[in-house]
């Protein structure tokens, strides 16, 4: 559920922290007020995409903060995600700068867009004002359904398998096609492999080989130096062993008269042992060093071999093994695309996987269609469609991402009417009281809290506006229920009201909302009544309206 949604300089709206309760929630206020805007807020927060529009004009940034009440599965999956926040709640925060780029943030840790989307179909579901007109379109009934039948994870997986089995009849076509390239290509490659393979090339070996032949190179000055340095430490006439040792052992004594010269006795002393310990690590050093001029020649070889193949291949040294890895990966592809044979085997298998997992599908559309269209058929009749029907006709289609279905939404809009394609029948009145009945039948079957119409009754008033009110107010009794509506039947029968105004301040445009009680109620609906003149007549009107919700 949506407990509060924190506006800060978002298109027209500076600045507005709303708290919104359960049950049914209506906006309303005049054309152009920025009733919407709510909406759009949310869609952001739960992740659309952003653009610099949204921001208020004269501002570098805009700030969208929504929390929603979580329960323990979404809180386990934020957990999993590194993403959790206080128990029972998530805050979803959008960014969106005046260049266009936007950040989002998930209980103040960094996320994507794509995240806050997939947390958004966890907790909310919205039906904009436009939604209707998707009824008319084959592939928006077809998602309409598989939406709510929950065949979204069914439906990628058919969309997947149709992409490997297309992919594998061009590779067969390929195949057929231009052997001859194909074969040549190989040969090439197959030469280049066997150039590579040869040098036995490990990973990591240039890199140690260039080490060693380092060391080896400088071994004389190396023994040499660290022998030096040790005798100049501890075995030359005038050696710092010495030196440090006659310091310590002049000061020894005086420091027993001053204590303030202990720190200091303390310090050479501990110098004296440290470079007994160097001198003994150079001749260590000096010792394990060796003089192997065979050695030295064998690495010079190997490097000059390794080099020279980079310089045929017109690459680093360090990149050979990898370019083996992909000469031998891309061989392996060209060895199965030249077996004809066997890449029909593998497109028959892809072949039969998607068949498959498409009739799975198509059943399920199926069974779902019959009770989509038998719970919209029955809602039909409480908005004003008496004897209307839909029915969902699935009908065998040519193979594609989609499935085997052609998914046709067929409406009787009157008792006795043959059913017929709603794009040929329904009139805008109709399309969105269908896409109410639809919206609702499908809410009953998907778990999301929130519901959100974006003035998705319009086209319709009356008896029937009232009935939609009804229903909202019907699907308000056991989840959250937004409302952007200019009709007073349908905003009387909400639980709360929220008004939406449009002031000048400081000759800028400013959006104001404010939830309104008993008596603000009475006005706001006498003016979606009325208009401008609101009478007592009106406002009898509206206390009546209230009461009777």
């Amino acid at each position: 559920m949506l407990l509060t949604l924190r506006l800060e300089n978002f298109v027209i709206v500076d600045a507005a922290e709303l708290d919104f309760g359960p049950g049914f929630t209506v906006l309303s206020g005049e054309t152009g007020a920025g009733k919407s805007i709510l909406v759009d807020a949310l869609a952001l927060a739960t992740g659309a995409r952003a653009d610099a529009g949204v921001v208020r004009e004269g501002c570098a940034r805009a700030d969208i903060g929504a929390e929603f009440r979580s329960d323990a599965a979404l809180d386990a999956w934020l957990a999993e995600r590194d993403l959790q926040g206080d128990p029972g709640s998530v805050w979803l925060r959008r960014l969106v700068d005046a260049d266009g780029r936007s950040r989002a943030l998930v209980n103040g840790h960094p996320a994507t867009a794509a995240l806050l989307r997939e947390i958004g179909e966890r907790l909310l579901d919205a039906h904009g004002q436009h939604a209707s007109q998707s009824l008319l379109r084959a592939d928006g009934q077809r998602l309409l359904l598989d939406g709510y039948a929950g065949l979204a994870q069914p439906a990628r997986a058919v969309a997947e398998a149709f992409a490997a089995w297309r992919t594998l009849e061009r590779e067969l076509d390929a195949a057929e096609r231009g052997g001859r390239e194909l074969a040549l290509e190989r040969e090439r490659l197959e030469w280049q492999a066997g150039e590579l393979a040869q040098l036995r090339l490990q990973p990591g070996e240039w890199e140690a080989l260039a080490a060693e032949q380092k060391r080896l190179a400088h071994a004389a000055a190396l023994i040499e130096g660290a022998g030096g340095a040790a005798d100049a430490l501890d075995e030359s006439d005038d050696a710092l062993a010495a030196r440090l040792a006659r310091i310590v052992q002049r000061l020894r004594p005086l420091a027993a008269i001053d204590d303030a010269l202990g720190e200091a006795l303390a310090l050479l002393e501990s110098a004296s042992i440290q470079v007994d310990e160097a001198a003994s690590a150079l001749r260590g050093y000096a010792g394990r060093v060796d003089l192997d001029p065979e050695r030295l020649a064998e690495v010079e070889v190997r490097i000059g071999t390794i080099f020279s193949a980079a310089r045929k291949f017109r690459l680093a040294p360090e990149s050979l093994a990898a370019e083996l890895a992909r000469l031998e990966e891309r061989l392996a592809s060209l060895r199965a695309a030249q077996d004809v044979e066997a890449l029909r085997a593998r497109v028959g298998a892809a072949r039969v996987a998607f068949e498959q997992l498409a009739g799975e599908l198509s059943r399920a559309r199926r069974r779902a269609a019959v009770r989509l269209a038998s719970g919209v058929s029955a809602h039909l009749g409480t908005l004003g469609m008496a004897g209307g029907r839909l029915e969902i006709v699935c009908e065998p289609a040519a193979p594609a991402a989609s499935g085997i279905d052609a998914i046709e939404f067929r409406v009787a809009a009157h008792p006795g009417a043959t059913p017929r394609a709603l794009a040929k029948v329904a009139s805008g009145g109709e399309l969105s009281r269908i896409g109410l009945a639809i919206a609702a039948v499908a809410a009953q079957a998907n778990p999301v809290p929130t519901l959100v119409f974006d003035e998705a009754d319009a086209g319709v008033g009356g008896a029937v506006a009232d009935a939609v009110g009804a229903l909202m107010r019907g699907l308000g009794d056991d989840r959250q229920v937004l409302c952007v509506t200019h009709l007073p039947q349908v905003a009387a029968k909400a639980h709360q009201h929220w008004r939406v105004t449009k002031e000048s301040r400081d000759g800028r445009t400013v959006s104001r909302i404010e939830p309104l009680d008993r008596a603000a109620r009475v006005e706001e609906i006498a003016r979606m009544l009325g208009g401008a003149g609101i009478t007592a007549t009106t406002r009898k009107h509206a206390r009546e309206m209230l009461a009777q919700a």
